[in-house]
């Protein structure tokens, strides 16, 4: 059981996403917070294994509480869900900690995927923002990537599947592997080409 808090401003938002998680066999919303101070307080109490967070929101904002859940449980994942895309609210969620980022106008299902990728470690963000990611990545070129050594046939049909911005389970199902396989190769991919995220993975994949 993945165990929700819920953090939003607006009690109509929060209400449909109790709804829409409390459906879920495998999905269990331990809490509500209308505010960054009580999500930090509700996070510390509750202990969750996903912190489903807005941005803006009156007193402490999501990207506050975010770095403060996160400096008190890191293990605690915490997926961003807001209604602002752009990059000033993006790098300082992801600087804060935030593993993965969503769209409020996503689909129900990308939401509950993203809960549960996040749960098991995974990075989701909705398409657009891995795009922007990845091409801002690329227009930078912060670094150089090293080389890869030595990719097996299936280590490079995973990383293209990651350069598309496929889930792990995404990756299983059109390569007829096992997810654990898939975090092995991905594993692998990370160790070859020195990328300590997905992003730079995906990154390394489309020659960033």
């Amino acid at each position: 059981m993945i165990r929700v808090l819920l953090v939003d401003d607006q009690h109509l938002i929060r209400a449909g996403l109790r709804m829409l998680c409390d459906a879920q066999p495998d999905i269990e919303v331990v809490g509500e917070a209308d505010n960054g101070r009580d999500a930090i307080t509700l996070a510390a109490r509750l202990v969750p294994d996903v912190v489903v967070m807005d941005l803006r929101m009156p007193g402490v904002d999501g990207i506050t509480a975010t770095s403060r859940i996160l400096a008190d449980r890191p293990a605690t994942r915490v997926l961003v869900l807001t209604t602002f895309g752009d990059d000033d609210h993006l790098y300082p969620a992801l600087t804060a900690g935030a593993c993965g980022f969503l769209l409020k106008d996503a689909p129900p299902a990308d939401l509950l995927d993203g809960v549960r990728r996040a749960a098991v470690g995974d990075n989701p963000f909705s398409q657009e923002v891995l795009q922007r990611l990845v091409q801002r990545a690329v227009h930078a070129r912060p670094e150089t990537p090293q080389p890869a050594q030595g990719l097996t046939a299936r280590e490079q049909d995973v990383l293209n599947l990651v350069a598309e911005g496929l889930s792990n389970t995404e990756i299983a199902d059109r390569l007829h592997i096992g997810v654990t396989t898939v975090k092995t190769h991905i594993t692998s991919l990370m160790t070859k080409t020195n990328s300590p995220n997905r992003v730079r993975l995906a990154l390394f994949a489309r020659g960033g």
